[in-house]
This record gives structure tokens, C-alpha cells and sequence, in this order.
């Protein structure tokens, strides 16, 4: 069995982060050359029916406009291909933020599938947190014809991770949100405590040849991590170093959403579609890079 997933900081972790630079270096060199290896691979050619499914859904009249205006940047029918989704799959989306993705996989699993939303509950939070469930309880209010079959799982950083029963998903996916389980304490010493943890509970919720599919902004090379995740970005080395720490197998990476023209030294939220807290001129510098680069991971669940 796969160990419980634990509340405490491991013992040895400001060791380990005192040499996080380092690491970075011989993670990065250790990855680049199975990610090289492994670019553009795919579990296997997704059937036309599935193409023509996909393409329904992300095209589908429940798309919101501005959010239909991102798919040259966000490439979702490119990155669920990469991520081997079929629409008869039990499939966790974690931090579902305003449901960019919610739209395409709801309608997309809804005949055949499952779609479990792992987010903030209503119930016990207060403030943005609170504002942002409760906007997102009423967007799947709204249309049950679209959100009728989709279930809410509470998943409440730092304390409630869950994800739910053992090995009774086929996917885990999530869109840009690892930095977000990230932690840094009064004492500025950095852990990913609460990644460890949801990608523990990752492993759990799985069944065995389970896929767990991750989307994350990178970060310039060698940046260390307390610089990275601020920014929202996190280096995909240590992203990959973590996940096959948790127990998961690197089944490939994809550049579908690479962007050569990001620096990777500004953080994610001057870029657009935010482009947040800035000059005029600072804008359109930075409309002119477009989205943040991106890297996409597909991790597996050993099935033995």
C-alpha cells in the first residue's frame, strides 16, 4: 500500500532545500533527456470519433467567448490528446479555477464519463476564496443540461487534499496550478510540502495505468524556487523529480504549449490574458510575448 499521506514537514527537508540550486542542475540534466526522448508521445493515436468528440466540445455553444478566444494559446484540443483522454473515463480536475477547462470536459465526459471537480467548497470559506466557489457552484447551476453530471469534491489548500476513493480514477488532470501548493513560511524557507501531498493523493485516487496529467508556466533555468513559484512558475525538472518521488512513471511531455518568446524571468500575471498592474507601454511589450511558456507533463500509475 501506498504510504498515508502525512501532515509534517520530512525532517530532512531545509537540508534538502539549502540545496536546491544544485538539484535543480542534476534534475534538469537527468530530464532533458527523457524529456527529449519522450516529446510528442502519446498513449496511443486517439480513435477519429474521440478527435470529433473533443472537437465538439471545444467548440460547443457552452464555451464562454472570452475563454473560447484563449484556445490559440491554451491548444486544448492538443493537450487532452497528449493526456489520452476518453470520454468514458472517471476524470479529476484539480483547482478548477473559473472553468476554463470545466467546459470542455463536462460536456465531453457527460454521456459515457465522470467529471469530479476537486475545489474550494462554499461552506467554511470566506472572502475571494468564498466569492470564487460560489461563482462556480452557479455556473454549473445554470446549466444542468451541460453540468448536470458533474460532482464536487472540496479540496481545501493547505489542510484538505483529498481527492477521493482509492484507485477509482482514470485521470487526474490540472491546469497551471502547482505553484499554487507551493509554501513559503514567515522564515522565507521554501517547501513544496503541499505538492508532495496532492500528488501523493494523486497517486491514491488512480486506479493502476491511471494518468495524471499536468500543465505548468516554467520558470529560466537554475532559478531557484523560491523565485520561481511567486511568479507562478515552477521548473519542469522539478516538477517531473517530484511526481516519480510520489511513486509516478514520466509517460512523456509535450511542447504543444511552449512559447519561445517568454523570458521566464517576470511573473505569469503580466502576461496576458491578465496583463496586470502596468504601464501602457509595459502592456504591450508584454501582449506582444503572448502566454506564458508552458510545459505539458502525462505521468502514469505503475499498474503493478
Amino acid at each position: 500500500m501506498y504510504p498515508p499521506v502525512s501532515t509534517a514537514a520530512r525532517p530532512s527537508r531545509r537540508n534538502r532545500l539549502a540545496q536546491a540550486p544544485a538539484r535543480l542542475v542534476l534534475w534538469a540534466g537527468a530530464c532533458a533527456l527523457a524529456a527529449t526522448a519522450m516529446i510528442g508521445t502519446t498513449l496511443a493515436a486517439t480513435p477519429p470519433a474521440v478527435q470529433r468528440a473533443l472537437a465538439a466540445a471545444i467548440n460547443g455553444p457552452q464555451r464562454t467567448p472570452a475563454y473560447k478566444e484563449r484556445d490559440k494559446y491554451r491548444h486544448p484540443l492538443q493537450t487532452l490528446e497528449f493526456f489520452g483522454i476518453r470520454p468514458n473515463m472517471r476524470v479529476v480536475e484539480v483547482l478548477p479555477g473559473g472553468g476554463w477547462y470545466t467546459e470542455i470536459l463536462a460536456p465531453f465526459l457527460h454521456a459515457h464519463g465522470q467529471l469530479i471537480e476537486a475545489t474550494s467548497p462554499v461552506a467554511g470559506t470566506s472572502g475571494w476564496a468564498h466569492r470564487s466557489a460560489l461563482a462556480y457552484e452557479h455556473k454549473l447551476a445554470a446549466d444542468p443540461a451541460v453540468y448536470g453530471n458533474v460532482r464536487l469534491e472540496p479540496f481545501e489548500l493547505p489542510n484538505y487534499l483529498h481527492l477521493g476513493a482509492p484507485d477509482s480514477a482514470d485521470m487526474v488532470v490540472t491546469f497551471n496550478n502547482m505553484h499554487d501548493l507551493m509554501f513559503e513560511n514567515v522564515h522565507h524557507e521554501v517547501t513544496p510540502i503541499f505538492l508532495e501531498k496532492f500528488l501523493r493523493s494523486a497517486y491514491r485516487v488512480l486506479k493502476p495505468g491511471g494518468i495524471l496529467g499536468i500543465a505548468g508556466h516554467r520558470c529560466a533555468p537554475a532559478m531557484p524556487l523560491e523565485q520561481c513559484f511567486p511568479m507562478a512558475r515552477l521548473p519542469q525538472a522539478f516538477v517531473i523529480h517530484e511526481a516519480e518521488a510520489a511513486g509516478f512513471k514520466l509517460g512523456g511531455t509535450s511542447e504543444a504549449l511552449a512559447n519561445p518568446r517568454d523570458p521566464r524571468n517576470v511573473p505569469v500575471f503580466f502576461l496576458p490574458p491578465s496583463l496586470a498592474d502596468q504601464s501602457a507601454a509595459a502592456r504591450r511589450r508584454y501582449a506582444a510575448i503572448g502566454y506564458a511558456d508552458a510545459y505539458l507533463l502525462r505521468f502514469i500509475k505503475p499498474a503493478d
